[in-house]
């Protein structure tokens, strides 16, 4: 990753409004978009991916607050659901579309203009097919998660600024079909064999492994499926035995990850809020101690550090001073913690979750193995976790509860997947606080507003949109969220 900022890019966006970054390396021609090779382009996605997923930056990614995990110690704004203020909903919006997606497209065009040399023409169609695939996989994965977070969303229209400035939005639910279509493609095409070619060089989680990059895929089919259970059963539960019949992540060794290194630019993003920035902003929150506290989780010393005796959060919604309540653990502040896409751990989750629901295994053993796994993961042991299980055995006569409150917790670094989870499994209960903004309804939000970009650049494809969910609405909830 030591060259990940250092490619020539020009991005540009998916509506009328044009965005471009670039770095040392600038092209002289301001009017060529894109002179740079695949690898260059698909490195530049997986980091902004990353960055976007593990970043607690308030300006994008305020899914700690939202999951009551952190509080924040001066300005509450966003633990009481402003996100107006920043414009955040915009940020998601021009990190996915532009930073993630559109660069991701220009690797594919660029990979199929490509004239092989003699040298590389007899395996060049398999190598084509293998960059292709999972390219494909990544823009899969970052739909689903636009799709989790807005609803419709412009999906077959978007990314296309020439032929398409102001794009229409797809329905959320036939966005998900496709998803797993081409996913399933995906997959298939890499079971092929071969190789990657150059394009590893770009490959910032797996390092041009192909069979790691099989088994993410199958784990992305698990994962689409298992939230589409309450909507759509039938889609669901198939893909769901498909996947994990063709294998899906089995231990942390398939963990799909960024590792981060010592030094800027390329420092993790908790490093980069937390310490770089020279700022005090965030504390635990009083909601994830009180539930630890209640069950003596010894992942609490992982999670938070041991400044207070006992460990106390702050109120959730109300500015809480950094030095009176307890503070986040030590991993966030190693400039190299590595950053979760997707991991072991949440993969287990839906394991367990497909077993109470369907039957593919025995769902307290596998409820068992996920929060066993979240304890390795954070350095634990088996023994650890089992002496905590004698408190939370798995309730099969309300396996939402056992699933969802251990998830929960166990993504407490997770904050896009704890969502999902709990939009899905409505546990725990969550209590928005007294003093959140309107637009919430007293409610914790179940999804993120329209960016203002889109009403205003794209007014009515935009207001098709809104009337086709239900209301641009922080408390409309997403096609698959059914209780």
């Amino acid at each position: 990753m030591k060259n990940l900022l250092k490619n020539t890019l020009k991005i540009v966006g998916i509506g009328a409004v044009l965005f471009s970054c670039s770095t040392s390396d600038l092209n002289d021609d301001p009017n060529s978009a894109y002179t740079t090779v695949p690898y260059s382009l698909l490195n530049y996605s997986t980091k902004n991916l990353a960055d976007y997923y593990n970043t607690p930056s308030v300006n994008t990614n305020n899914f700690r607050l939202v999951m009551q995990y952190w509080q924040e110690t001066t300005y509450a704004d966003e633990s009481n659901y402003d996100f107006v203020t920043r414009n955040i909903s915009n940020n998601v919006w021009i990190n996915n579309y532009v930073n993630v997606l559109q660069n991701l497209v220009q690797a594919k065009k660029i990979i199929n203009e490509y004239q092989p040399t003699p040298a590389e023409a007899p395996t060049w169609q398999q190598t084509k097919r293998n960059q292709l695939a999972l390219i494909d996989i990544v823009q899969a994965f970052t739909y689903q998660d636009l799709v989790d977070t807005y609803g419709d969303i412009p999906y077959s229209s978007s990314n296309d600024l020439d032929n398409n400035p102001l794009p229409s939005y797809t329905k959320a639910q036939d966005i998900y079909v496709d998803l797993i279509n081409r996913v399933k493609s995906d997959v298939a095409a890499l079971k092929q064999g071969g190789n990657l070619g150059d394009l590893a060089n770009g490959d910032n989680f797996y390092r041009g492994d192909i069979n790691k990059w099989i088994t993410f895929g199958n784990s992305l089919l698990l994962k689409m499926g298992i939230t589409i259970a309450d909507a759509n059963p039938s889609l669901a539960q198939t893909t769901v035995t498909n996947a994990i019949s063709d294998g899906v992540m089995s231990s942390a060794a398939d963990n799909c990850m960024i590792q981060y290194e010592v030094s800027a630019p390329n420092y993790s993003q908790l490093y980069a809020n937390l310490v770089a920035s020279n700022r005090n902003d965030f504390v635990a929150a009083k909601t994830i101690i009180d539930y630890m506290n209640t069950n003596n989780d010894a992942r609490r010393s992982k999670y938070f550090a041991g400044n207070k005796t006992p460990y106390v959060g702050g109120p959730v919604g109300t500015p809480s001073p950094f030095t009176s309540y307890t503070q986040i653990g030590d991993f966030a502040y190693s400039p190299n913690e590595p950053g979760t896409v997707m991991n072991y751990t949440e993969v287990a989750f839906y394991l367990a979750e497909a077993a109470a629901r369907w039957g593919t295994g025995n769902p307290a053993l596998l409820y068992s193995a996920a929060v066993t796994a979240s304890f390795e993961q954070w350095g634990l042991s088996a023994t650890d976790a089992a002496g905590y299980l004698t408190t939370k055995p798995y309730d099969a006569s309300n396996w939402k509860k056992s699933i969802g409150e251990q998830a929960w917790v166990a993504m407490f670094n997770q904050g896009n997947q704890a969502w999902t989870f709990w939009r899905r499994l409505d546990y725990p209960v969550l209590v928005a606080p007294a003093t959140a903004v309107s637009q919430a309804e007293g409610k914790v939000p179940v999804r993120l507003q329209y960016p203002i970009r889109e009403v205003t650049a794209n007014p009515s494809n935009y207001a098709a949109a809104s009337a086709s969910i239900g209301g641009d609405k922080l408390t409309t909830k997403i096609f698959w969220d059914k209780n």
